[in-house]
């Protein structure tokens, strides 16, 4: 059986965001793993589900100077959105203050060598609400990860996310030819539905990701500003 040992916790007005220390077996390194509310979130194990997000995301801009992110998680989508060359500056808003706090001061182990890019800037806020403030025509790319999508959500609030006064907010900050997309662990007509509504347009791609030996399909629905 796996121990665990709790490593930072942080009580907000949503509930509150654990990081704790995983051991299976002989495993030489603890693995940390993220919780909301009891919910698991992500582990810093297994990430081909956060770098295949962005690696996917970004193969739908042909240039992709300029990428807002909305969750940091444990910082690996902002890691692999940064790998690529192409990706001059990215904002990444993360509502988690003691969230961010752990990964910049090393609570994180990994934290402080993943945010270290100068490209790089966290914004701590909702993103509804970031998306909002948002300059026009700010971003090439606005990847939302911030639920396990429409019909899982980590906070009840976050079901304003995928409404249409939330997602004209992200076509409005989009530059022509930009694309948002949200992923989600199932595929959600009614997200399609109003996607379409505000952007004219909508599809849902189907991707695989190989975890733990086994194949597992996600999807990120998908809009372009025209």
């Amino acid at each position: 059986m796996p121990e665990y040992a709790e490593i930072a916790r942080a009580e907000t007005e949503r509930g509150e965001v654990v990081l704790r220390a995983r051991r299976d077996g002989d495993q030489g390194h603890p693995v940390l793993e993220l919780r909301v509310n009891g919910i698991f979130v992500m582990d810093s194990l297994e990430t081909s589900s956060e770098r295949a997000l962005a690696e996917h995301a970004l193969a739908l801009v042909d240039r992709p100077a300029a990428v807002l992110v909305g969750g940091l998680g444990l910082g690996f989508t902002a890691h692999a959105v940064l790998a690529d060359s192409r990706v001059e500056r990215l904002t990444v808003v993360e509502i988690e203050e003691a969230l961010v706090g752990w990964m910049r001061d090393g609570t994180a182990p990994h934290g402080p060598a993943l945010l270290a890019d100068e490209r790089l800037s966290i914004v701590v806020a909702d993103i509804v609400g970031a998306l909002a403030e948002g300059k026009d025509a700010s971003y090439d790319l606005v990847l939302l990860d911030v639920d396990n999508g429409p019909a899982y959500l980590v906070y009840d609030a976050n079901a304003a996310v995928y409404r249409a006064p939330s997602l004209t907010q992200a076509r409005r900050i989009l530059r022509p030819g930009g694309v948002l997309a949200i992923w989600s662990a199932d595929r959600s007509p009614e997200l399609e539905a109003e996607l379409a509504t505000v952007f004219g347009n909508a599809e849902a791609l189907a991707y695989d990701v190989p975890l733990h030996g086994r194949a597992e399909q996600y999807w990120l629905h998908v809009s372009r500003q025209p």
